[in-house]
């Protein structure tokens, strides 16, 4: 790869056209030009079978990208390895189970109030405070602590997309801010500080040693921008979804121990998480590309799961599709830990919003809006129900 190539765009992922319609700019990525450079993602990838021998090469393709400390996401093995370990058992199901019944009584309560109106703006009114409210919850954080996080992560998707470093530090800066007041009230309250993940993050050890204090900040901000983000998104592209095909919709009413399927198959032809990255630590070749060592990757995971090699007639809803190369979760050992538990909270928010209502309409005069990257989804949905 000569420097006149690296620097030459291939296309602009901040353009317009590419935001009005990720999903159509991504899947004509995959067919014209499946490796792609730009200066905003470095080398984008957007094939399925790239994108899977990169995530089974670890050496190769390392997750450390981050100027931040990052964990675990952002190690390798055996660091990496370490701290997966000691972050897994909050995602085992007997503790996913337990969490479920605060789960839906958030979802009921939030949606009592909405469902009195005739329309409503799903994503402010309902997905955007469904996510920060189970966050909250499953961490033991105060309800005061809603709207300061729910605020957050819409400055730190600003950030992200403005490519904002200055911002994206203050961002983090903040957030450290809330986890070291509430770890200091833990501290203080000593015994009678309860078994929540945020205080027992204070009693795990890893190496030998207790955790730092930035270790426990960086997982809870991992934890943060993975569950808001992407749980919102999920649930605005699944009640789009059903108010375009009402069929379904009755369906999942009707039979709701299929919706675990549906919730799969939907997110799999509309991706609530665009990428993840990766950085490569030697030279490579990928689709026909030569990639120097040190390169950053954008892995799109909406063009691979739409990816046509894979998946027959990938824009078609199939229920009994078989899901194996789905990648709404990744694969590899990065693959998402706390996959158990989001499809636990899709799936209780969906229970209650379809038992709550007989139908989920569009409003024709109110067409939804698209998020935009690192986003996916809508950033507006307005909806009629009854």
């Amino acid at each position: 790869m000569t420097v006149n190539e690296r620097l030459q765009d291939d296309w602009d992922p901040k353009s317009d056209a590419v935001q009005r319609d990720q999903r159509a700019a991504y899947d004509g990525m995959r067919e014209r030009c499946p490796v792609a450079y730009s200066d905003f993602l470095g080398w984008s990838l957007f094939r399925h079978q790239d994108i899977v021998r990169v995530l089974n090469d670890p050496d190769t393709f390392s997750n450390a990208v981050s100027r931040h400390l990052s964990v675990p996401d952002g190690m390798d093995p055996p660091e990496h390895t370490e701290f997966r370990r000691m972050i897994m058992p909050y995602f085992r199901p007997e503790r996913v189970d337990a969490f479920e019944p605060q789960c839906r009584e958030i979802a009921a309560n939030l949606l009592q109030s909405l469902l009195e109106r005739d329309e409503l703006e799903f994503i402010a009114d309902f997905a955007h405070w469904f996510a920060v409210r189970i966050q909250c919850a499953s961490l033991g954080w105060p309800l005061e602590m809603c709207e300061p996080l729910r605020l957050w992560t819409q400055k730190n998707h600003q950030a992200t997309f403005a490519r904002d470093r200055q911002a994206m530090t203050e961002i983090a800066r903040e957030f450290e801010g809330y986890v070291h007041q509430l770890l200091q009230s833990r501290r203080a309250a000593g015994a009678q500080a309860g078994d929540d993940i945020t205080s027992s993050l204070l009693r795990q050890e890893v190496q030998g040693r207790p955790l730092r204090d930035e270790e426990i900040v960086s997982v809870l901000r991992n934890w943060t921008v993975g569950e808001v983000g992407t749980i919102s998104a999920a649930l605005g592209i699944l009640v789009h979804y059903l108010s375009q095909h009402p069929d379904l919709q009755q369906q999942l009413r009707a039979q709701p121990s299929l919706l675990p399927a549906a919730i799969e198959e939907i997110l799999r032809i509309h991706g609530p998480l665009v990428a993840n990255r990766r950085i490569t630590t030697r030279p490579v070749e990928i689709g026909g590309r030569t990639i120097a060592a040190g390169e950053r990757l954008s892995l799109i995971w909406i063009s691979a799961n739409r990816d046509g090699r894979v998946f027959e007639d990938p824009e078609a809803y199939r229920a009994d599709r078989d899901q194996a190369e789905n990648l709404l979760y990744g694969a590899g050992i990065h693959v998402c830990p706390g996959a158990p538990l989001a499809r636990m909270e899709m799936r209780v928010a969906m229970e209650e919003l379809l038992g709550r209502t007989t139908g989920i309409a569009p409003i024709p005069a109110k067409p939804p809006t698209a998020a935009v990257y690192p986003g996916s989804g809508f950033a507006t949905l307005n909806l009629r129900i009854r």
